[in-house]
């Protein structure tokens, strides 16, 4: 029963406002993660720098941030699996998905990531031995047949674009990255873990170092900006406010409003760029949307045990829909 006291305790009305402003700030920047993706290729960047700018920009805030408040050292076997899962995580996911937004808008590519926990799923039930119930595997169905859809959609006369392909990569990427991260949050802070995925994923974006001295001196400078604004903010400062939105509000629910990422990314493209996602791609991303709430409401098979909250994502943020989370950031 409810004494008078707790009904006046403060200090959940300021967990609650705690979490919508730190989910307010994580759905928007990464849902315009995408459109400025767009917006550095549009003003002349190569992908391959686009990436590397945005990462050499978030592992710096990452440094900042062991500078101040220290960073835990993965110990044993751990160095290997946080490694291998930055490089798939960080360096594959946003490497994909920059090459991809060459000829695939920033709303369907948005779409497209939202329809990663299909993968997941499938992932999860075999690396994990994750159960899905009928209505599971349904969503799971349903989720690929709005893949194809978007995919159809990608191109001009529903033509399937070769950057439509990447970012089913990126996806599948951050769905072997989300259900292999799942063991290490019983052991490291999220925030420690993304500042080594992210450490580790940005070595091999060095590749693309030659020449990016050329694309900041003889592009806009909104190019160069834009490649900064995604690393400092989507791809670093969301993180830290969505691991803030989960230590104030149940994952469940917290995890639930990513439903709204192609929305808005949808939005922001259009407002920043004047770009919308075709029609097939549009009903495609509803139908992909679709199944992935039928495999997260109704599709799973909960476990006993507790496990932790997830809280890293383009980005990065679990959206595996078998550990209760769905579709993030770009």
């Amino acid at each position: 029963m409810t004494t008078p006291s707790q009904a006046a305790d403060p200090v959940p009305t300021r967990r609650n406002k705690s979490a919508i402003l730190a989910v307010t700030v994580t759905l928007i920047f990464w849902s315009s993660a995408f459109a400025g993706i767009r917006q550095a290729l549009f003003l002349g960047f190569t992908p391959g720098h686009v990436v590397l700018l945005r990462f050499l920009s978030a592992s710096a805030v990452f440094v900042i941030y062991a500078l101040i408040r220290g960073v835990r050292l993965p110990k044993g076997r751990d160095w290997v699996a946080v490694a291998v899962l930055g490089w798939t995580g960080i360096s594959v996911y946003h490497i994909a998905l920059t090459f991809g937004e060459q000829t695939v808008d920033a709303g369907t590519a948005s779409l497209l990531i939202a329809a990663a926990p299909a993968f997941t799923a499938l992932i999860a039930t075999f690396v994990l031995n994750e159960r899905l119930r009928p209505l599971g595997w349904m969503g799971v169905v349903i989720g690929f047949i709005g893949i194809i859809l978007i995919t159809m959609g990608s191109g001009s006369s529903h033509r399937v674009t070769m950057g439509a392909f990447y970012i089913l990569l990126s996806a599948a990427a951050t769905s072997v990255f989300f259900v292999g991260q799942k063991p290490l949050f019983a052991r490291y802070n999220a925030i420690d873990l993304t500042a080594w995925f992210t450490w580790f994923g940005t070595l091999p974006m060095l590749w693309f170092l030659p020449g990016l001295t050329h694309d900041i001196t003889h592009s806009p400078a909104a190019a160069t900006w834009s490649c900064v604004y995604i690393g400092v903010f989507p791809a670093a400062i969301a993180y830290v406010a969505w691991a803030m939105a989960l230590k104030a509000a149940p994952a469940g629910l917290v995890a639930s409003s990513l439903y709204l990422n192609p929305i808005l990314a949808i939005i922001i493209a259009w407002i920043w760029l004047g770009e919308l996602p075709g029609w097939l791609s549009i009903l495609g991303g509803a139908i992909a949307v679709c199944g992935v709430l039928l495999v997260n409401f109704g599709g799973t098979v909960k476990r006993k045990e507790a496990t932790p909250s997830p809280s890293v994502a383009d980005e990065a943020v679990e959206n595996s829909p078998t550990v209760e989370n769905p579709p993030v950031q770009g």
